[in-house]
């Protein structure tokens, strides 16, 4: 090969490949961990193999779901806290799965940044792998992409990919009908959305990200920070004990946008405010923009992360079996014949 008359490199133009390989090397750990049925091939090729029949399907339907963090994302770069960000991520793809009945098998990361710092990268895929442990998901592979001139310093970006299955005719929403009862899962905070909002709060708090949190322990940047709560493994024994007939993810449009998204046409639900109470979260962030319960029950989750529609007979044992699980549940009212969501009680 002809020697070039500069000798300029890759790196000289802020791609470190070598800093690449290095953290390929570093979170290979952090991946076999996550090793399930299924897996034939992981980090490290052009694309990640995986085995239905070796994972137990035998007439196997895939679902897919990809999604990211937010702007939760800026509140983890500001203060240096970011653990636990990957965890959100997992969340917010496997408990969208799971709302299809199905169990997810693996997930794959999308990580940018402007200059690649192996640490902080590792810290963040290690959180990734975290949710998938704690999600029965493989973390497969993924892409790592240092793109200087796109992001300022310290800035990253993160997107999420998974894939589940379930065994045909087992997919759901199905057999919704009109007096199912509404069991309401607790979140464990703000989730993954909204967050645009929660930082225009704050900032009109006039509170740094280091300040005391005003509704609990520790500082309000971390108590932000509390990851996206996983429901997978808990609502897949909820649906194998049968009587389940949808699932609703409370994400962006919270609940008053979710629970419709699984009723059939033509019907809707009473909701009785009355049945959880607030978190403080959710309180100081009303008090701090003057916000009317309406807008905060179709902006945040207000508490309340996961609903299940599920038949009235089994109501109360499946509140058991979720219960055993180490849910907190709520039983949020009941599926009606008028297509409107009707609220009882007071959200304050």
């Amino acid at each position: 090969m002809t020697e070039g008359k500069n000798g300029i490199t890759y790196a000289d133009a802020g791609v470190d490949i070598d800093a690449g390989n290095a953290l390929v090397e570093r979170i290979k750990p952090a991946a076999k961990r996550t090793r399930r049925s299924g897996v034939m091939a992981g980090l490290g090729g052009f694309g990640a193999l995986f085995d239905l029949k070796a994972a137990g399907f035998v007439d196997p339907v895939l679902v897919a779901a990809t999604d990211g963090v937010g702007t939760k994302l800026r509140i983890a770069i500001d203060t240096g806290n970011v653990d636990t960000i990957g965890i959100d991520l997992v969340a917010m793809c496997v408990n969208d799965l799971v709302c299809q009945g199905a169990e997810p098998l693996f997930f794959l990361d999308y990580f940018a940044t402007g200059k690649l710092e192996t640490e902080t990268a590792a810290r963040i895929i290690e959180g990734i792998a975290e949710g998938c442990v704690q999600s029965g998901c493989a973390l497969i592979g993924g892409e790592t992409a240092e793109m200087p001139g796109m992001y300022h310093d310290g800035d990253f970006d993160l997107a999420g990919f998974s894939v589940g299955a379930m065994e045909r005719g087992q997919d759901l929403p199905s057999g919704v009908v009109a007096g199912d009862v509404l069991l309401g899962l607790a979140s464990d905070g703000v989730h993954s959305n909204g967050y645009s909002l929660v930082r225009k709060l704050v900032d009109l708090s006039g509170l740094s990200w280091e300040a005391d949190c005003p509704w609990g322990e520790g500082t309000l940047g971390a108590a932000l920070l509390t990851p996206t709560r996983l429901y997978v493994t808990q609502a897949l024994k909820a649906v194998r004990a049968g009587g389940v007939h949808a699932l609703a993810h409370i994400t962006g449009g919270g609940l008053t946008e979710n629970l419709p998204r699984v009723l059939p046409e033509g019907m809707g639900a009473t909701i009785d405010l009355d049945a959880w109470d607030l978190p403080g979260t959710f309180q100081w962030l009303a008090g701090q923009g003057g916000i009317a319960p309406a807008e905060m029950l179709k902006t945040f989750n207000c508490g309340v992360g996961m609903i299940l529609s599920v038949d009235a007979a089994q109501a109360d044992a499946l509140s058991a079996v979720l219960q055993g699980e180490g849910e907190t549940v709520y039983r949020l009212g009941h599926v009606t014949e008028s297509a409107e969501m009707v609220y009882t009680g007071q959200l304050m």
